[in-house]
């Protein structure tokens, strides 16, 4: 293990966590004239890290300090990526033992298939007070919809959304709240601030 992943970070490099807004990419070369991070006015020499998907909102980190991709992206730091996820239908609490044990799922890009770690999840009694989207979720009439939320310690590629359709409740809305102790309190869609020192030290330590 290298020990330095722990070590307290020097004030020349930035933590930026950033509310990404639906339909952005988490790049910042252009695309086909797709929203993306350079429309957001981030300092110079920054990436992203645990990146979010197109369709997907929420907390991003963005960093220039290549250590903090592996602490977040290795499970056996054991950092937790909290999610709040809108599915189609409402699942009951046997369907959600499914995913809290652990499902099958495909890894596109290997074309094979992997079992998810245990994760945390929850029935939400009711719809969190989160902020609007800009593009609203399709809405079906004679459709439910019910509101999780999902704690994992894993990030493949849109993991949380082949997880609720592998028990047969797609995702329409996933939100990213929480990065281990970093959360997206109070910063509006689009927003984005530097992590304080303290704030810094806190978060790395072991």
């Amino acid at each position: 293990m290298n020990n330095n992943i722990y070590r307290r970070k020097p004030e020349s490099f930035k933590y930026i966590l950033f509310n990404k807004p639906y339909n952005v990419l988490c790049q910042f070369t252009k695309v086909d004239g797709k929203k993306t991070l350079a429309d957001f006015g981030f300092p110079k020499n920054v990436y992203a890290v645990g990146r979010l998907d197109y369709d997907s909102e929420g907390l991003l980190l963005l960093t220039d300090d290549a250590t903090v991709k592996y602490r977040i992206e290795d499970p056996k730091f054991r950092q937790h990526k909290t999610y709040l996820a809108q599915v189609e239908n409402t699942p009951t609490e046997f369907d959600i033992e499914k995913l809290r044990r652990g499902v099958r799922i495909k890894n596109n890009s290997t074309n094979t298939y992997f079992t998810t770690l245990p994760a945390h999840i929850e029935l939400l009694g009711e719809a969190p007070k989160i902020f609007p989207r800009s593009v609203p979720i399709r809405f079906r009439k004679n459709v439910p919809t019910q509101w999780l939320k999902i704690m994992l310690r894993e990030g493949k590629n849109r993991q949380v959304r082949k997880m609720t359709a592998s028990i047969g409740f797609p995702t329409l809305r996933l939100i990213r709240i929480a990065i281990g102790k970093l959360s997206i309190e109070s910063l509006q869609v689009g927003e984005w601030r530097e992590l304080q020192e303290l704030e810094v030290n806190d978060w790395f330590l072991p």
